[in-house]
């Protein structure tokens, strides 16, 4: 015994004595948030990331390509409140290594406060010939000054 077949079902493109889709006048438009302007990021530097190991070198071989360091360039280290600056200078006291890493001696780094593992903001300043590693504590400074997250600074 078989069952009989069902046809399909298919609705018609119009409904009897209904209206076709068809629009009169103009739709009203939902009003939209309008989104603040985003800064766009300078030419004049360039960013990258970098991990200080027990000898405090910090390597990025895409940031020191950048200003075209190389092997003997003799650099000056100076440091301030977290962050380090280099800068390519005949009387450097630092020699850039055969490898393109940056040295940053123990005392710069005590004083920057740079433990071995700690990751640095690195940004390269091509018409400075400078590098500047920026601590993570520093970086974070930065942003919550810039955009503070919502309840922030209240403490239960």
């Amino acid at each position: 015994m078989t069952a009989p077949l069902i046809a399909p079902l298919i609705p018609p493109r119009a409904r009897p004595g209904g209206r076709e889709h068809a629009r009169t006048g103009t739709a009203r438009r939902l009003p939209v948030a309008a989104a603040p302007e985003v800064p766009a990021l300078p030419d004049d530097v360039r960013y990258g990331f970098g991990r200080m190991d027990e000898s405090g070198r910090v390597a990025d071989r895409a940031m020191t390509s950048v200003l075209g360091w190389q092997q003997g360039d003799r650099l000056t280290l100076t440091a301030s409140a977290g962050v380090v600056i280099a800068r390519r200078e005949p009387g450097g006291m630092v020699t850039m290594p055969t490898k393109p890493y940056l040295v940053i001696p123990a005392a710069l780094r005590r004083r920057c406060g740079l433990r071995p593992g700690d990751r640095v903001l690195l940004a390269v300043f091509p018409a400075l010939d400078a590098l500047a590693a920026y601590s993570f504590a520093v970086v974070d400074q930065a942003l919550r000054a810039h955009a503070p997250l919502p309840g922030e600074g209240r403490r239960p």
